[in-house]
């Protein structure tokens, strides 16, 4: 039994995953600087599925940054248009699919990732999340005095909303591939898939 030699093997463990998955989609929700983009990409090579990053989408749609969205128009405008594409994407599925920060909030958002995708929070501590953003810029909802503040505020106001995500999985300082093994392992549990990765230890 060295090594997992009697479990599924890799292929046939990708192919259980996503058939249990069906047409629903793999939405990855959580705080901005959660890596749901950067784990979403290598999820979705895992899978052998295609990656979508909502925010891009919504951009397109919109001929317009999200930070330009937000100052021509406010949150309320951005948060319909975000309901509107996701609802849009979900109908391509499978796919794994990176959601904005806020996109889970919403409770029609929530209804059609019930029935249309397994969704999973990667959660994080502020502390974590604080450290990676202060490399990026393009926050809108960031750009005031205080943006640690307004970050525990988020936290608070988001997190019991957020636990309600099918699969949490802990967003931390390890390789990328530590944590879409534990979002794969997740997804197997969720969707009844049995066996084991034969490659899921170093």
């Amino acid at each position: 039994m060295h090594n997992g030699t009697s479990s599924l093997p890799e292929s046939a463990l990708v192919a259980a995953l996503v058939a249990a998955l069906g047409p629903r989609s793999v939405v990855l929700v959580g705080m901005m600087g959660a890596g749901k983009s950067s784990i979403g990409r290598r999820l979705a090579a895992r899978l052998s599925i295609p990656f979508v990053d909502a925010d891009i989408e919504i951009e397109k749609a919109a001929g317009m940054s999200i930070p330009e969205i937000f100052s021509a128009h406010g949150e309320p405008y951005f948060r319909a248009g975000e309901a509107r594409v996701i609802a849009r994407l979900l109908d391509a599925g499978p796919q794994v699919l990176a959601t904005g920060g806020g996109a889970f909030m919403n409770p029609e958002t929530r209804a059609t990732l019930q029935t249309k995708a397994v969704s999973v929070w990667l959660r994080a501590t502020v502390d974590v999340l604080a450290r990676r953003i202060k490399r990026r810029g393009d926050r809108p909802l960031l750009k005031n005095g205080d943006p640690v503040g307004t970050l525990r505020r988020l936290v608070d106001e988001r997190y019991p909303v957020y636990a309600k995500a099918d699969i949490t999985v802990e967003s931390r300082d390890v390789a990328h591939e530590t944590i879409v093994e534990e979002i794969v392992a997740g997804l197997r549990g969720h969707l009844q898939v049995s066996g084991a990765a034969g490659g899921a230890q170093p």
